[in-house]
Parts: C-alpha cells; sequence; structure tokens
C-alpha cells in the first residue's frame, strides 16, 4: 500500500495532541508538509501559506484544515479549487451555508471532501447505536462539563463570532446523539449563558424532542473545575445505556461498562482514506445545525466576566 501525502494545515494544540500522532501511526498517509506562520512540524517541510503550499506542491493531493473555524472556508475553497482533497477538523465551518458551498465545490470538482466529527469515532459509539436502534426511548439527558483553561489555554479565537464558545466540546456531544439515536431530533429550547466581557457562550441549556415526545436534555459548561464530565444517558424501556468518557465507556442495561483506548483520530485517517477511493464526500452538518439552532432560539443570559 502506497501512502498518500497529506499536508496539515495549522499547527496548533489539536494538530499536535492529535492529528501529527494519528497521520505518524497511518499506513494510508505520509505527513509531507504543514502550512504555518508560527513554526510547523521538527522534520516535515513547513509553509508560510496555503497558497504557497498550492503553488509549489502539486503533488501534495490531500491536505487536512487545522485552524479556527472562522478562517477555515477561505482555505477549503482554495484547497478545493486547487483539486485538492480536504479534511475538515470540527466543526466544518463557521456557518451551515458555508459547508453547504463547500459539499457543492467538491462535487465540482470531483474531490473528496470530509467533515470530521472526531467523537462518533469514539469506541462505544457504534456499539451504543446499534443497542438503540430497536429499542423504545423514553428520555436521553447530556451533561458535557469540562474546564476551558485546561483545554483551550490562551485561544481568543473561541471566544469570538464564529468561535462557538462551550458548542465546540458541545458540539461533539450533539455529535454523537444524532450518530446513536434511531430517530432524528430537533432543538426546542435553549438558554446561552454569556460572559459580559466575551462574545461566545461558556455555557447552555438544550432542549430537543423526537419521534413525538422523547425529551432530549442537554448541559454544556465550560467552568468546571475538577473530574471532567462526558456522559450521555439513554432511558429506554429495555433499560439505561450510558456513554461515559466522551463515549469511550459504554454500559448497557445490567452488563459491566466497556472501556477501550482513545483512537478517534486514527479512525478519521482511516475514513479519510477509504473516501478517498472514490472520491466520496462525507459532510454530514446535522450536529451544526442544532448549534445554529440553538442560537436562533436561545435565551441569551449574561454572567460574570470569564478570563482565562
Amino acid at each position: 500500500m502506497t501512502a498518500t501525502d497529506i499536508a496539515l494545515v495549522g499547527v496548533g494544540k489539536i494538530a499536535r495532541d492529535q492529528h501529527v500522532p494519528s497521520i505518524g501511526r497511518s499506513e494510508a498517509f505520509n505527513l509531507a508538509a504543514t502550512v504555518s506562520s508560527h513554526g510547523g512540524v521538527e522534520g516535515v517541510e513547513n509553509h508560510a501559506t496555503l497558497e504557497g503550499l498550492l503553488d509549489t506542491r502539486p503533488d501534495i493531493p490531500a491536505v487536512a484544515l487545522c485552524m479556527p473555524p472562522q478562517n477555515r472556508f477561505a482555505a477549503a475553497k482554495a484547497a478545493l479549487s486547487a483539486g485538492r482533497h480536504v479534511l475538515l477538523e470540527k466543526p466544518p465551518g463557521a456557518t451551515v451555508a458555508e459547508v453547504h458551498a463547500l459539499k457543492a465545490l467538491a462535487e465540482r470538482k470531483g474531490v473528496t471532501l470530509f467533515a470530521t466529527w472526531h467523537s462518533r469515532f469514539a469506541a462505544g459509539v457504534e456499539p451504543a447505536r446499534r443497542w438503540l436502534s430497536n429499542k423504545t426511548l423514553r428520555h436521553v439527558r447530556v451533561t458535557w462539563k469540562e474546564d476551558v483553561r485546561r483545554w483551550h489555554p490562551g485561544q481568543k479565537w473561541i471566544w469570538q463570532p464564529g468561535g462557538l464558545g462551550v458548542f465546540d466540546p458541545g458540539i461533539n456531544a450533539l455529535s454523537i446523539v444524532t450518530a446513536i439515536l434511531p430517530f432524528p431530533v430537533h432543538m426546542t429550547t435553549a438558554e446561552l449563558k454569556f460572559p459580559e466581557n466575551l462574545e461566545a457562550p461558556i455555557a447552555a441549556a438544550l432542549a430537543m424532542t423526537g419521534n413525538g415526545n422523547v425529551a432530549v436534555e442537554a448541559e454544556f459548561d465550560w467552568r468546571h473545575t475538577g473530574s471532567q464530565t462526558w456522559t450521555i444517558e439513554v432511558d429506554t424501556k429495555e433499560g439505561p445505556l450510558v456513554l461515559a468518557d466522551g463515549g469511550a465507556t459504554l454500559a448497557v442495561a445490567d452488563e459491566p461498562p466497556s472501556k477501550a483506548p482513545d483512537r478517534e483520530y486514527d479512525a478519521i485517517y482511516d475514513r479519510f482514506a477509504e473516501l478517498l477511493t472514490d472520491r466520496q464526500i462525507d459532510a454530514d452538518l446535522t450536529p451544526l445545525v442544532h448549534v445554529a439552532d440553538a442560537f436562533m432560539l436561545g435565551k441569551r443570559i449574561v454572567v460574570e466576566p470569564f478570563f482565562d
């Protein structure tokens, strides 16, 4: 198997923590170049701009875009227009409409576009989907609480329009919920808490419904200290299902919980390799639609200032 050369655009925390190690373990990809104005990856060719990469390295057929979502549309458009296959870190864009535009462009150019949702590749997600597929659901409760100072230290873009604030982690929960439930849901109410000194929410309480009257409630909070909490609890007629640790740990009914190592980003690159084979597009926007709906319906509550 010949590995496909790929360029990593944006070499920040998520790229160094997840993308670089996963590409390094992949048999399908070879990290051939990076794009970063602040330094790339040791031993790998670096370009100051994406335009420079596209002009000088036409032999690199794929790029993974890991910059903040506010800048991702222009980069993805440039790469797709140049005939490159594109992997988008989550969220795939700052708006729903711009990702629709990217899908249309990828179709016209005959190249792959992959909008990744890494949490859907957590070990317990697919078994949870299968278990719930024939169950009678009663209620779903999502609790996603973490400390932004631990996971996004000094990253100002997350508090700016398009950065999503607490929905940057919360969209991971929404990506799992929309993957495992056997029916679609829609937003009914939302309460968003904005620090008075920031432009994005730091906490949110969401209410959704689906399949007639099944309630789905979600609580997101980015001010949480201590043990981090990423849990989805599903009450069914046949017993409870609990996904914990962001989807890594699964417990159903009376069975003991099962847990597997984190291989989410390895699985993302495996999926990208599959898509490249037939130049397919995989860009489900459902989690981003739910976030957009939360902003549209959300009651805005101003809370005390927050400083990273």
